[in-house]
């Protein structure tokens, strides 16, 4: 299934992100583009579906053409991607005589990784929005400016559930709950597509640690990996139409994330129906006849695996049948068809001459709708304060993560920088970088308002050791003392934390306000003076739990679960990922998925629950205009002891902005799916009889209505 590749934008996104069409291909032989004529080239007829035209390339194709296909070849793109503008992710130049054009390739999932771009908000600061157009709009900024990087194709969205909140690369991420990644990750990829630009969502099929990630087994049992593990990426198939699907590092359950043909092609194609192609994660291919076999098409960098000694002498072997060799070039083939790479002129590496205020725009508002708001007794929004100490080097910077997500700005703006335009020249503002507690100290102390800045430091490679904020960044010293010490110095300190996913909060009791700002992008300052002045409502939810302690995480204290032993990992909790395990464990989270404020109250009311639908009412009780983002969670009957149940799980949400005393009846449609488990004995899902109960509220743990469908006693 494929959706939107050329469709212009609708609605609200259009208002916010005028970003260019891309055109169709022209009809029958009116636009060769770079494949050529179709009198010489019938492949090159754009009329011909992309199955009949592939079927005309391939046999036209040298057995070295073909294989040329199956790997690109720049093993200097990804490494200086980050530097220069012409250094592509990956390259793969295509086969000239038959008009084959290139395939360009780019990082992405938090902005283009090709010299500078917009540094749009983390992902994880995209899923805080619990909101499907930010995604649709995420995605569509992303693709153009890659498009106008001169880009085909876009590694992201990564939509890897969050095992455990130490993951180096949780910022990259949807957070932990299934659902939401799904929901958030497909209209991602419409939107990038929408652009003309290819999708390769990551990393399937389960990526859950940068610790030992090139070697590391994970035992995952059948339930677990299809409830929690693959619902983001059939998501990313079914409804998104991703172009393509990079399979990752690691052994599932024995295999080779990149040649476990159970994966890739008994789940992915012959189940899900995917007709794309799957490249592999940079050097994630191991074994060139077992990756041939297994489902593998493109690898990543260069040939390491798949190069012409190696996959003909697999076939003269009679290890690999020329026929599965064909059958990998036909999928990379009839992809660039049907996504018109042969039929349109390569894109121009444009992006530092055309205007980019559109994706500016972007990023500020995904950043605004992103902001959460973990606690307020009564310090927000600032009122007009005298005075103003800023606190900490996030106040002068705009924090991210590195590795593949890792984008250069060409612009941005820092906290401090919006906070002083939002104020106005009659507030007074200093600033301290906190490396001296004392100094810092005393400017709060002769300032109305301190608000202290703590950031942690995430990315790809390394796992974080603990999740103090020392641990999270032992360069900046002991955040959580600064911030004690602030807070005893001023009452009315507001933390603001730009951190990549969960951090300990034991300071949490001494201060006024806590903001979770994640990591901002290059829109930070601006975006924050906004929310923190209440321009606008912080929009933000938490998409991960905040846990009290260290060992009340999910996957803590058991090494076994993580970081592993021998280089092995036991997915012992099984569906108990996330907010799963603190309600099935009665472990009280300091804070708790889905939860954030608002600057106004709300009631919900008249619930009704069906089993194709929910409805509940929601009200805006305060008196001023605010967000609201209601929330469906149903528990669910246990088949069985083998078969346990978690408490409860989300399976609906929505995003209202309501005025004061105004009401909007939301409604979340179900499915069959929406009810049902993963039997394995069956190898189907199956909806088990009894009891469900109906929960709908402003988080997993703050729950206003209630209901229940099915057989109750």
């Amino acid at each position: 299934m494929r959706t939107g590749r050329w469709l212009p934008a609708a609605g609200a996104l259009t208002a916010v992100l005028a970003l260019a069409a891309v055109p169709a291909p022209q009809d029958a032989r009116a636009a060769a583009g770079r494949c050529g004529d179709p009198a010489q080239r019938p492949w090159c007829d754009a009329s011909l579906t992309p199955d009949r035209r592939t079927a005309l390339l391939l046999p036209r194709m040298t057995d070295d053409e073909k294989i040329s296909l199956l790997a690109s070849d720049d093993p200097f793109g990804g490494p200086l991607g980050g530097f220069f503008e012409d250094a592509h992710a990956d390259t793969a130049h295509g086969v000239e005589r038959l008009g084959i054009p290139p395939l360009y390739m780019s990082d992405g999932p938090a902005g283009v990784r090709q010299g500078k771009a917009t540094a749009l908000p983390a992902p994880i600061a995209l899923a805080a929005g619990f909101d499907r157009d930010a995604a649709r709009l995420y995605g569509r900024t992303v693709a153009w400016e890659a498009r106008h990087r001169g880009n085909d194709l876009v590694f992201g969205p990564t939509v890897d559930v969050l095992r455990t909140p130490r993951n180096g690369r949780t910022f990259e991420g949807f957070g932990e709950d299934p659902y939401l990644s799904a929901t958030l990750g497909a209209p991602w990829i419409q939107g990038a597509q929408e652009q003309g630009v290819m999708t390769s969502v990551k990393h399937m099929a389960v990526y859950t640690q940068e610790q030992d990630r090139l070697s590391l087994g994970m035992d995952v049992d059948p339930r677990t990996l299809r409830e929690i593990y693959l619902p983001p990426f059939e998501a990313a198939v079914k409804e998104g139409g991703t172009a393509t699907v990079m399979c990752g590092f690691g052994k599932l359950n024995g295999r080779w994330a990149c040649q476990d043909g159970a994966v890739l092609n008994g789940i992915l194609r012959s189940e899900w129906g995917f007709e794309g192609f799957v490249p592999s994660d940079h050097t994630a291919a191991q074994d060139t006849v077992g990756a041939a076999n297994g489902g593998l098409d493109m690898e990543l960098p260069i040939g390491m695996k798949y190069n012409a000694f190696m996959l003909k002498l697999a076939v003269a072997q009679k290890k690999v049948a020329q026929a599965t060799i064909d059958g990998h070039v036909r999928n990379i083939l009839r992809t660039m068809f049907e996504f018109g790479v042969f039929d349109r002129q390569a894109y121009p590496n444009d992006l530092s001459r055309i205007d980019r205020t559109a994706s500016e725009t972007a990023a500020r508002r995904i950043e605004e709708a992103g902001i959460t708001l973990l606690k307020n007794d009564g310090a927000l929004p600032l009122r007009a304060p005298a005075s103003i100490a800023l606190i900490g080097r996030a106040a002068r910077e705009s924090p991210g993560g590195f590795g593949s997500a890792k984008v250069v700005p060409f612009t941005s703006v820092s906290a401090q920088d919006g906070i002083a335009r939002r104020a106005g020249s009659g507030t007074r503002i200093t600033y301290s970088s906190g490396d001296d507690r004392a100094a810092a100290a005393n400017a709060a102390r002769s300032a109305d308002v301190a608000i202290v800045f703590a950031t942690d430091s995430q990315g790809e490679f390394f796992d974080k050791s603990c999740l103090t904020l020392q641990c999270g960044e032992p360069l900046r010293g002991d955040q959580d003392g600064l911030i004690s010490e602030v807070a005893a110095a001023n009452p009315n300190t507001i933390v603001v934390l730009n951190t990549g996913g969960p951090v300990l909060t034991p300071w949490a009791g001494q201060v006024k306000g806590i903001v979770e700002a994640w990591y901002p992008g290059q829109e930070a300052g601006n975006a924050l003076a906004r929310v923190l002045y209440g321009d606008v409502d912080p929009g933000g939810r938490l998409p991960v739990t905040f846990p009290v302690e260290e060992n009340d995480a999910p996957a803590s204290g058991d090494p076994a679960q993580y970081p592993g032993v021998d280089k092995t990992v036991t997915f012992s909790e099984g569906v108990m990922v996330g907010y799963r395990h603190y309600d099935a464990k009665g472990i009280e989270p300091r804070f708790p998925f889905g939860h954030g404020l608002s600057y106004t109250t709300f009631r919900y009311s008249g619930l009704k629950a069906s089993a194709k639908a929910v409805q509940v009412t929601v009200t805006n009780t305060g008196d001023r205009t605010g967000v609201a983002v209601p929330q469906l969670y149903i528990g669910m009957p246990s088949p069985g002891a083998d078969v346990p149940q978690p408490p409860k799980q989300l399976k609906g949400y929505a995003k209202v902005t309501l005025a004061p005393g105004r009401s909007t009846t939301v409604t979340f449609p179900l499915s069959s799916r929406s009810f049902a488990y993963w039997n394995d004995e069956a190898k189907a899902w199956k909806v088990a009889d009894g009891c469900y109960r109906v929960m709908v509220g402003s988080s997993s743990r703050q729950i206003a209505q209630t209901g229940t469908l099915g057989t109750c006693s």
